[in-house]
């Protein structure tokens, strides 16, 4: 594995670092205050489209999709750095790009599994930047870590398929730009193989029986940025056999195809809103003054910035070997190490911020400073894509079948 970035991506580097110090983290204000004015807080503040607009027009767009036809091409490896760098803006930099999740996933899927039809009403207008999507897999009466549990039916009756179920922290639903559902339940609820039960369909929002019932609150944060995460009841909607992505039994397959690429880009990205917690850090350290010295001086102080910087450089390269695994082996060989980060990244960069917010003091959470909001999104991850303890099951389980 080559420690250097090759030049393509140092190219992207420097034009998405240049675009970050000279549209987003301006826009970041701008955007609270727009949005204060917007008639529902679910609309996208115009800043937001003028940063789109100047991505797409730079070549700052769809970074994440490997696929040349689709994407930028870029493979893991390439992507990553630059995953880090939007990170830095989690609420602006990855929809600025588009490249924020669920729509990434979402994008990866169809590009992936649906047929030229599904490509062309739903991937090609998301492609654009045209629409939102969500993924709608998780239920409140269930454990939703363990796929197989979801209840959701969707049965088939004649050339239409009925979807019934109740779904609830559902990313980007609230954003009236969501037009589509990817909607994950069970075809075979009775089937014999558990992994055989489920599959995936195409569920436009305006569907008869798709009802939005409320927005989820994540530590008190509507996440209006990231479209809100919505409960939402699926009441004998109907759509047609066509909006089958893939075939039936499917669907568990396509979740963990799904899933791979979403763990490591959220993890790309948690070591960029690391990187920025360390700057915050820093700032304030040099800028504050107690009792007769600066904070800058204090021991503690030293401490806290010191392991940051170390645990960030740790995460960094355990990253960036997953990511060359599953370039080099796919993700099936690289199953370990994305677990691996999954375990690593949330937790160690959940501490970071939190030592961020403590040198703080108030201001660490409040609305002045980001590290209330980096604190809420970093923790959530270590939930979303699965529960570590779920992932440190599995790991501990492949290493002790080496002795076994």
């Amino acid at each position: 594995m080559d420690f250097a970035y090759d030049a393509r991506t140092e190219e992207l580097r420097a034009r998405l670092l240049a675009f970050m110090d000279e549209y987003v983290y301006p826009a970041e204000q701008v955007a609270h205050e727009q949005r204060a004015r917007l008639a529902s807080p679910w609309d996208t503040p115009q800043v937001v489209e003028d940063l789109k607009a100047e991505a797409r027009r730079q070549g700052l767009w769809n970074l994440f999709l490997p696929d040349a036809e689709h994407g930028a091409g870029l493979t893991n490896l390439q992507y990553a750095p630059l995953a880090e760098i939007t990170g830095r803006s989690p609420q602006l930099a990855p929809t600025a790009t588009n490249c924020a999740a669920p729509d990434t996933g979402n994008m990866e899927v169809l590009a992936q599994f649906a047929d030229a039809a599904q490509q062309k009403q739903w991937l090609q207008p998301l492609l654009a930047g045209e629409i939102r999507s969500a993924f709608a897999m998780t239920e409140p009466d269930v454990a939703s870590s363990d796929a197989t549990n979801i209840t959701t039916h969707i049965e088939r009756d004649g050339d239409e398929y009925v979807v019934t179920g109740r779904k609830w922290y559902i990313s980007g639903a609230m954003n009236p730009d969501c037009k589509i559902f990817i909607v994950m339940g069970k075809t075979d609820p009775d089937g014999a193989d558990i992994r055989r039960q489920q599959s995936m369909v195409l569920v436009p929002r305006d569907t008869p029986g798709v009802t939005v019932n409320r927005a989820m609150q994540v530590f008190g944060y509507a996440d209006h940025y990231h479209g809100g995460h919505a409960e939402v009841t699926f009441d004998h909607a109907r759509v047609p056999v066509t909006n089958l992505i893939g075939e039936e039994g499917g669907g568990f397959a396509i979740a963990q195809a799904r899933l791979g690429p979403g763990r490591i880009h959220h993890c790309m990205r948690l070591i960029g809103m690391a990187e920025r917690a360390i700057e915050l850090m820093c700032r304030r350290a040099v800028s504050r003054e107690a009792f007769g010295k600066a904070l800058a001086q204090q021991g503690v102080v030293h401490n806290w910035i010191a392991d940051a910087r170390v645990t960030v450089e740790q995460l960094r390269l355990l990253v960036l070997k997953t990511a060359w695994l599953m370039d080099t082996v796919g993700n099936r060989g690289a199953h370990t190490e994305i677990q691996a980060i999954k375990i690593a990244t949330p937790r160690a960069v959940v501490d970071i911020i939190d030592r961020a917010i403590q040198l703080h003091g108030a201001g660490g959470v409040s609305q002045d400073f980001p590290l209330a909001e980096l604190y809420a999104g970093a923790r959530t991850l270590m939930i979303a894509d699965g529960p570590d303890e779920v992932h440190q099951r599995s790991l501990a389980r492949r290493e002790i079948k080496k002795y076994l």
